[in-house]
């Protein structure tokens, strides 16, 4: 039995982590940075997209800016082709 996170991986999801900058509700002229970081489809991020609409609609913090980093975290491997042979006794 295989880990919701491998069979995600598997399915083309890879690791999202977003920097959100919002302001804060009692002082708007101070930026506070909060990270989220979860598997997510690139390129349209719908974990994502809940998140931010969830937060514009329950949080009272004005969302300022939003940076997102993505990575396959399961692709083909690299391989180099080695000239020689080795054995071992």
């Amino acid at each position: 039995m295989s880990s919701t996170d491998f069979a995600r991986q598997i399915a083309g999801y890879g690791l999202t982590t977003a920097g959100i900058l919002y302001r804060l509700p009692d002082h708007p002229s101070i930026l506070q940075e909060y990270i989220w970081q979860a598997y997510d489809l690139a390129p349209r991020f719908p974990e994502l997209n809940k998140f931010l609409a969830f937060w514009q609609a329950k949080l009272d913090g004005k969302l300022f800016r939003i940076t997102v980093a993505h990575k396959d975290l399961i692709g083909p491997a690299d391989l180099n082709a080695v000239n020689g042979e080795f054995r071992l006794q």
